[in-house]
């Protein structure tokens, strides 16, 4: 299977206009929004595409862009190994390591992880390098990749995290300045998904698993490599990737579960606060704006729950619904409304501060599956489907579909923009 990049790597900026790098999971802030105007509304496999390049192997990390390179991982199958089996669990409410998820594949694999470089200017591949090469940890769900966690990078080196497979280092010119490895990360047989957060000079990793016996958050020295903090954690397996927010002046790393929402310092570990968690499984990238952190599940329970960090432990909890959220997209938070994607595609719009809803499950005009979080600029929000079809949106109170595109591939991943 190959992946294709056909990239919104796109326009010209304004003049004298100074933007960040997307340097990580769903851009600056995690929020899926930018600011940039002009951007196409209208493309097709040959149509507003700078360029198409074809990545070998199976990946569902979303890209980064930092100045004109492009960084990107993806996981090539090998060999199969004869005898080996999936690791068995300990399901959440179980005792005993005995679970095995019937989902589950590729244990019995060999693999090669690389994080590629790409020239955003013409899709060229600059370099590559395998990160790791052999028998991975454990399984992963048939619908899921071994190179699921999107990279990050602080503008000189780029990281890239494979879970149980290790953290590696780089510099733009693909030098391996480091590796580490925080040992085998155990997700129920169902693979990675968290993306790394990078925090000054420190990288966290959320590593929630099974039942919450080993789970932990861990700050690594982006320097070389080595645990700086290590914080135990007892929440059951999670896919969510951490948030930093700034609150009174001073960072703050949330980290989403299905018992409790809970803030670290990043410098030191140290746990700030905690609110009640969101009780389904923690696949959604928590938001913070309006002063208030916008957290969400979409399995096997569907809850939104919006918390005031300031409020008293007992009442955190501002407003919450419960139905129409995703299991895999994360939200979004764009201007005064906030809005959920259902696994189905289906939208809904509340008032960001109250929880009014202003319009519920307006649906696209093609059914689908949904996996690749939305994107929003210049007032319209844009969702893609796995069959490949991206919606336009406008944003606002009241649902206007705009245009609707295709690339002819199916869209794992969320959008990383180029300016």
């Amino acid at each position: 299977m190959n992946r294709f990049l056909p990239k919104l790597v796109l326009l010209l900026p304004l003049a004298g206009c100074l933007q960040a790098d997307w340097i990580g999971f769903r851009g600056p802030g995690a929020t899926g929004v930018t600011n940039l105007k002009n951007l196409p509304t209208t493309w097709s496999d040959k149509e507003n595409i700078a360029w198409r390049t074809e990545i070998p192997g199976m990946g569902f990390s979303s890209p980064i862009v930092v100045g004109r390179k492009i960084f990107i991982t993806t996981g090539i199958r090998g060999e199969k190994i004869e005898g080996v089996m999936p690791r068995k669990h300990v399901f959440p409410g179980q005792k005993t390591a005995d679970f095995v998820h019937p989902q589950t594949t590729d244990a019995d694999r060999k693999y090669d992880l690389k994080l590629l470089c790409i020239d955003a200017d013409t899709g060229k591949v600059i370099w590559e390098r395998t990160s790791f090469s052999g028998q991975v940890y454990d399984g992963k769900h048939t619908a899921n990749s071994y190179a699921s966690p999107t990279v990050v990078s602080d503008g000189r080196n780029a990281y890239a995290w494979f879970e149980s497979q290790g953290m590696y280092a780089y510099d733009f010119d693909g030098k391996l300045l480091w590796k580490a490895s925080l040992g085998g990360i155990n997700e129920l047989n169902l693979g990675p998904g968290s993306s790394p957060l990078l925090v000054d000079d420190m990288i966290i990793v959320q590593c929630d698993q099974d039942a919450g016996t080993d789970s932990f958050i861990a700050g690594i020295s982006k320097k070389d490599g080595k645990i700086a903090w290590k914080t135990p954690r007892t929440n059951g397996s999670s896919w969510a990737t951490p948030t930093l927010i700034t609150l009174d002046g001073q960072k703050q790393v949330i980290a989403l579960a299905s018992e409790n929402v809970t803030a670290y310092d990043p410098k030191t570990g140290k746990v700030l606060w905690t609110a009640p968690g969101i009780e389904g499984v923690a696949a959604n990238t928590p938001i913070f704006g309006n002063g208030l952190l916008y957290t969400s599940s979409g399995y096997p329970k569907k809850k939104i729950q919006v918390i005031d960090p300031h409020a008293p432990a007992d009442k955190k909890v501002v407003w919450s619904y419960d139905k129409g959220t995703a299991y895999v997209p994360s939200a979004l938070l764009y201007g005064d409304y906030y809005y959920t994607i259902g696994d189905n595609g289906a939208v809904t719009c509340f008032d960001a501060k109250t929880g009014d809803i202003k319009y519920e499950a307006k649906r696209m005009p093609k059914p689908g599956r949904y996996m690749s979080s939305p994107f929003a600029f210049d007032g319209k929000i844009l969702i893609s489907s796995l069959d490949g079809d991206t919606f336009v949106i406008k944003a606002g109170p009241e649902f206007e579909l705009l245009n609707t595109n295709s690339v002819g591939e199916p869209i794992h991943a969320s959008f990383g923009l180029r300016w």
